[in-house]
């Protein structure tokens, strides 16, 4: 396969626009490692190995214990490996990843309020929302881990 398209020197606007939000997410207040999982979870689900490598790196560089890691896409059979607050965010990622199976449940948006309030839990939807997008850049760009 050839080359693909650079979408940061052909359009750099655009994508100073995703870099901007990933700023903003960096800096809303949301624990780094909870980040991270965000980032894994949602890459995983699409199927994202450039963003999986990267943000799986980033974690350990953070502290996060592998065994967390490694089970990551079965969280819900090693729910003793994740507090309530990492449950309540995983659901949230997958529920608006998978939009097109529903979207965010009212069962799942009712908890992530209750546990973080409206603020951050709009904080925690846009971390969702970025790394979504960044997997479809990823994508469709055809990037791969280095």
């Amino acid at each position: 396969m050839s080359n693909r398209l650079n979408i940061k020197e052909l359009i750099p606007n655009s994508y100073q626009i995703i870099t901007e939000l990933s700023q903003f997410v960096a800096n809303a207040g949301i624990d780094k490692l909870q980040q991270e999982l965000i980032k894994i979870r949602a890459s995983q689900i699409n199927g994202c190995a450039y963003c999986m490598s990267m943000h799986s790196e980033e974690a350990l560089k953070c502290g996060e214990d592998p065994k967390r890691l490694h089970v990551l896409s079965a969280w819900r059979e090693a729910k003793n490996w994740f507090s309530k607050e990492d449950q309540v965010i995983l659901k949230l990622t997958e529920e608006i990843t998978l939009i097109a199976a529903g979207g965010l449940s009212d069962q799942t948006y009712e908890e992530a309020t209750t546990l973080f309030g409206e603020e951050m839990t709009a904080k925690l939807i846009m971390a969702v929302i970025n790394i979504n997008a960044l997997n479809r850049i990823g994508l469709s760009l055809s990037m791969h881990p280095f």
